[in-house]
């Protein structure tokens, strides 16, 4: 083989392997990327579940309508359903906002007021209790509307909701620090110093630990359980299925929301009790519907 062969033979190989160097690495990158989209739609969707309370099974269930596809002629009388349920959640959602306004008011002035607070939860209860029987007719066109397949896939998605919504208000650790935690997307958001952050999962312990009204886990997995049986069955009553724990849900996820911040307030600095002001009430104007893939 002449010296112009085996240059040629090499410089092919070189690239070629040049090639599968640059198309590894893209492959790569796409990956790091659909994890990192993956991470950010998970952290928006635990945010979502840690500040909006208002109405358990049924927000569980419009939520998840975000992604459970229809065929085409089946999507306008879901949609139009999906709205249904909305504006059977809207009287719960006008206090959710108010509150959130409130909390926010009092962060940026340095105290949050707890007392006025549960004024405002006592007042979201009653619209949350209210939930249930005005979407009986919503969810009883949603079970005609969709196909066992699709109800099927429903009820996936509404269980997985319930498993975060879960997560994030009654078994995070009052004190967590970590990615996943309240305390810890504070840090994040707003760059709390190693001291802050340790002074804060100290007082949210005794706080929320201290938290007087005790979640009623196994009435709402009974919920739950209840309405994904009976809603993947031939027939559907949403009547006679247990929901009961919705209202309480919303109650005590705000409460803990509350008691969260008033409990760091004081330990924050005043540009970041802005920031954070800034935040809620930029959240309590977001639409309400967060979808999961």
């Amino acid at each position: 083989m002449s010296v112009i062969s085996q240059r040629h033979l090499a410089l092919m190989a070189a690239l070629g392997l040049g090639a599968c160097a640059t198309s590894a690495a893209a492959t790569r990158q796409q990956e790091l990327d659909a994890v990192a989209a993956d991470e950010q739609a998970q952290a928006g969707l635990q945010e979502h579940h840690r500040h909006q309370h208002r109405g358990g099974v049924t927000q569980f269930v419009a939520m998840a309508l975000d992604t459970v596809g229809p065929d085409d002629a089946s999507r306008p009388k879901v949609e139009a359903l999906q709205a249904d349920l909305y504006a059977c959640m809207a009287p719960a959602a006008a206090v959710q906002q108010r509150l959130r306004l409130t909390v926010a008011d009092g962060v940026a002035a340095g105290a949050v007021d707890l007392a006025a607070l549960d004024v405002i939860i006592g007042q979201l209860d009653v619209a949350a209790a209210g939930v249930r029987d005005c979407s009986v007719a919503a969810l009883n066109g949603l079970h005609a509307a969709l196909s066992p397949m699709e109800r099927a896939e429903l009820i996936e998605k509404v269980q997985a909701h319930w498993e975060v919504w879960r997560q994030v208000n009654s078994e995070e650790e009052p004190a967590a620090r970590g990615s996943g935690g309240r305390l810890g997307a504070l840090a994040r958001e707003l760059s709390l110093t190693p001291d802050q952050v340790e002074r804060a999962s100290a007082a949210l312990h005794t706080a929320l630990s201290g938290q007087p009204a005790r979640f009623d886990r196994p009435g709402a997995d009974a919920d739950v359980q209840a309405f994904a049986t009976a809603f993947e069955g031939a027939s559907f009553d949403a009547r006679t299925t247990p929901m009961q724990a919705g209202h309480r849900m919303a109650t005590f996820g705000a409460t803990r929301m509350a008691i969260f911040y008033e409990t760091v307030t004081p330990l924050l600095t005043p540009p970041q009790r802005a920031a954070l002001a800034g935040h809620l009430r930029t959240q309590a104007g977001q639409s309400p519907a967060v979808s999961t893939n």
